[in-house]
């Protein structure tokens, strides 16, 4: 399950960036997940609540917002939306798709005391 190593990578950057700040407590933790990320989003929340215990994290909200997947389609030469890695370009039918969007995983912000 890598939801577990990216539940410890997100724990490492809340950590960080609240000594850095000076921060006593973090109350919530909002991240952007891409819909072509491979991440399972409630193996992730299960994982998050388990390596936050004893932090200054405990008892944080994980807000997660869906970032939707999108793709440069080489034939029609136009972003095009895209619901899975490797599909067909849905206005010609191509699969030289390159994605664009809905990739990435990242700590967007934080509630801190």
């Amino acid at each position: 399950m890598h939801e577990m190593s990216l539940a410890e990578g997100i724990l490492q950057v809340v950590e960080e960036t609240a000594h850095a700040q000076g921060v006593s407590r973090v109350r919530s933790v909002r991240l952007e997940i891409g819909q072509l990320s491979s991440v399972e989003v409630e193996a992730l929340r299960f994982c998050f609540d388990a390596v936050v215990r004893d932090t200054l994290a405990q008892g944080a909200h994980l807000e997660i917002d869906a970032v939707p997947g999108a793709g440069w389609c080489m034939q029609c030469a136009q972003t095009v939306p895209l619901a899975a890695l490797y599909e067909a370009c849905p206005r010609c039918g191509s699969y030289q798709v390159q994605p664009t969007a809905g990739l990435e995983m990242r700590v967007k912000d934080m509630e801190v005391d």
